[in-house]
């Protein structure tokens, strides 16, 4: 179904009026709509995967990124796992509707705290074809309208993904104007999506940390702050070699596009000799290109010299900085230096250290021997994400589908009056 063409204004409103309907659609209604959607998204896979090459084509003339293109290409797997994911999602427990608090007051004032859907979630992401349908699942299945701002980098995939939904809506007998794009406004659809309060309800952006920092500072909308991702994995003094080369390989090479990907290891000072000729080794192999201190240096060859914004910089490229440090205590206040608090995990066969390690670092997601790649809505069992939270208000770490509702509370009396 094709967009009513009217102001992003407009939009918004319609996105509002349709968002009642959607937040008093049952359970079972609300799976089979996602079911729908998948259904819809497996049938129209080649128009989906044509409309994606005009954009990778019109990415690669204006010469953007390699990660970014990766971020951007949709073939017919992805397509699929992006179909797989709504279904996954429509077989998730409906979050709207728990009971979150019971108490009876003593003049007999019966009060329920329970989850309610937001009203209209908004998204403000680029080059991220993903996204449109991650977060629409997402943002139906809790029983919210949608508005997103996919951005131009993406602009035939995101059209092709929002026609199909908006059909798949329609057939199943519910108002298609639950999801909207702003993206055919460009800027000023941007512009107009933050200054939407009143009829967006909270607003999460997704992508670089300049795009992040403007709807942040700009927005009247309230804002989920999504974060980059400067990850760092520690391999502490008793981290095994074969568990630290493939934790530290796998973080980096298995998708080096994403947030979650690592872009600094620290590696203690007892042992230096004996981890980061073989981690850098293998890391060249796969065609990382190392960037290291005079120490790292050193001690592998092949290793480029870093700068000091390495330690702050988000690669998403095959590119990873290393550094010894003298102890635990050297990496903990290297990583609060550095850190975007996305996520960090320490490689080490000391229980001890592991725990304080847990217990000290202060970021979104922290692990102890396994690969930051984790951090995910899809693997934390979520179904998809709408983003990772690195702020501390409402929602932190991967966004799932309890964290697009709010609450309200209910209070049923039988006649009382305060006195």
């Amino acid at each position: 179904m094709s967009l009513t063409v009217v102001t992003a204004q407009e939009r918004m409103q319609l996105a509002r009026e349709a968002s009642r309907s959607v937040g008093l659609l049952s359970d079972a209604a609300k799976s089979a709509l996602l079911h729908e959607i998948a259904r819809a998204l497996d049938a129209h896979v080649e128009e989906i995967v044509a409309a994606n090459a005009e954009d990778l084509a019109r990415g690669e003339a204006e010469g953007i990124s390699a990660g970014l293109l990766d971020r951007l290409r949709l073939d017919e797997p992805r397509v699929r796992a992006l179909a797989a994911a709504v279904r996954d999602v429509a077989e998730l427990p409906d979050p709207v509707g728990h009971v979150l608090d019971d108490r009876t007051l003593d003049n007999g004032l019966h009060l329920q705290k329970v989850s309610v859907p937001f009203g209209v979630v908004g998204s403000i992401y680029e080059a991220r074809p993903n996204v449109t349908v991650d977060i629409a699942a997402l943002a139906l299945r809790s029983g919210n309208a949608v508005v997103l701002r996919g951005g131009s980098a993406a602009l035939a995939s995101n059209a092709a993904l929002i026609r199909v939904m908006r059909s798949a809506l329609s057939d199943s007998g519910v108002d298609p104007e639950a999801i909207q794009t702003v993206d055919d406004f460009g800027r000023d659809g941007a512009r107009a999506l933050m200054r939407a309060r009143g009829l967006v309800d909270v607003l999460v952006p997704r992508g670089s940390a300049g795009l992040i920092e403007t709807v942040v500072t700009e927005s009247s909308v309230p804002v989920i702050e999504t974060g980059a991702g400067v990850v760092h994995i520690v391999l502490d003094a008793s981290a095994p070699l074969k568990r630290a080369t493939e934790i530290v390989v796998n973080a980096k090479v298995q998708r080096p596009s994403v947030c979650n990907s690592v872009e600094t290891v620290l590696v203690h000072r007892d042992a230096a000799d004996r981890l980061i000729a073989p981690v850098v080794a293998t890391l060249q192999e796969h065609g990382v290109t190392v960037h290291g201190d005079d120490e790292v240096r050193g001690l592998a060859g092949g290793v480029v010299p870093t700068t000091e914004a390495d330690w702050s910089t988000e690669h998403m490229s095959l590119d990873v900085s290393v550094r010894v440090v003298d102890d635990l205590d050297g990496a903990l206040a290297h990583i609060r230096r550095y850190s975007t608090q996305h996520t960090e995990a320490i490689v080490t066969d000391d229980e001890a250290n592991a725990e304080r390690f847990l217990k000290e670092v202060d970021s979104a997601v922290v692990m102890a021997n396994a690969s930051t790649r984790f951090t995910d809505g899809g693997e934390f069992g979520f179904g998809a994400e709408v983003g990772i939270s690195t702020q501390k208000l409402h929602a932190r770490g991967p966004m799932g589908l309890p964290e697009l509702t709010t609450t309200k509370w209910l209070a049923r009396g039988n006649g009382q009056i305060r006195r």
